[in-house]
């Protein structure tokens, strides 16, 4: 029977979401820095209390529940909120001080989000940053971040969104000399179809999209790669493209310096027009002060950008 007066601790409740959140029990016992036997006690003890089972065991993995979901969905706010309260409390005499946790794909970490956070770190020294780089697009909030940065058409509805970095970016498609002499140029679209192409998985498992358009017209094309490399691995992609692999398409900014030496050659350029840059997003019902410092920050480098630009 349930204990109806039975009010869980708030380290009860934690090393729940702990589990939730690193799914496994020895995980979980290491984020803690306890042992994995004190980790199952708590949940048995936990389960007991409240009369239902919250996590379902078995000898490779963990699974929530249905109860032990909504129970996790509920408390990660007040997990949050607390963080955030306790944030506020230690911050004095304007000193900004706490943990700061942001969710980002791996896309922006490569050129945007680093000078970002260089400035902010200066600014702010006595804040404590983590970023996770997740390009599967889960649940920011369940992965125990206060904010994200994903790219306009991965925004959840219900959050503020404010741009950082650059206010557009372009795709490219690019190829080796070698390659085109040996393949030929392709003059549509369409006639990747015929190429070897060198395409990228997300974690998730999806292909990235190849997305082409001009003048009205988009095409969307799933072509058959000849070599496929995960998101991460975008470094080595480029250099058996470089090395007369295939045909590749990502973000210009990342195949530019190979365009200006030659060692890729752009290809179908009208057909890749620029698109929004990414976007800082976060919760209106949560914005503890470390988080706040950091949006005030992009804010000032956006302003700092457009005032270089109309210069």
């Amino acid at each position: 029977m349930p204990n109806n007066n039975y009010l869980p601790s708030l380290d009860d409740l934690l090393t729940f979401i702990v589990i939730s959140r690193v799914g496994g029990f020895r995980a979980a016992a290491r984020r803690l820095g306890l042992s994995p036997s004190t980790v199952s006690e708590t949940i048995t003890r936990l389960e007991a209390e409240l009369g239902v089972p919250l996590i379902i065991r078995t000898t490779r993995s963990v699974h929530l529940t249905e109860a032990g979901r909504a129970l996790a969905e509920r408390l990660e706010p007040v997990i949050s909120e607390t963080r955030s309260a306790i944030a506020d409390a230690t911050s004095s005499e304007g000193v900004v001080r706490g943990r700061l946790k942001i969710q980002v794909p791996g896309a922006v970490m490569e050129d945007i989000l680093p000078p970002i956070i260089d400035g902010f770190l200066q600014k702010n020294p006595e804040v404590r940053l983590e970023i996770l780089v997740d390009d599967r697009f889960t649940d920011m909030i369940a992965t125990g971040c206060d904010a994200g940065i994903r790219y306009g058409e991965h925004l959840a509805q219900d959050m503020i969104a404010v741009p950082i970095g650059p206010r557009a970016q372009r795709v490219a498609l690019g190829a080796s000399p070698e390659y085109l002499a040996r393949r030929g140029v392709p003059a549509h679209p369409r006639d990747v179809l015929t190429h070897e192409c060198i395409r990228m998985r997300f974690a998730s498992g999806a292909l990235t999209e190849w997305e082409f358009e001009q003048e009205g017209e988009t095409l969307r094309l799933d072509p058959t790669a000849r070599l496929i490399v995960g998101t991460t691995g975008w470094h080595g992609a480029l250099r058996l493209a470089i090395a007369g692999h295939g045909l590749i398409y990502t973000f210009r900014n990342w195949l530019e310096p190979h365009f200006t030496s030659g060692a890729l050659v752009p290809l179908l350029e009208d057909w890749c027009p620029p698109f929004e840059g990414p976007y800082l997003y976060y919760s209106s019902r949560l914005t503890p002060r470390p988080l706040r410092a950091f949006i005030d920050h992009v804010a000032a480098e956006r302003a700092a950008a457009d005032r270089k630009v109309a210069s």
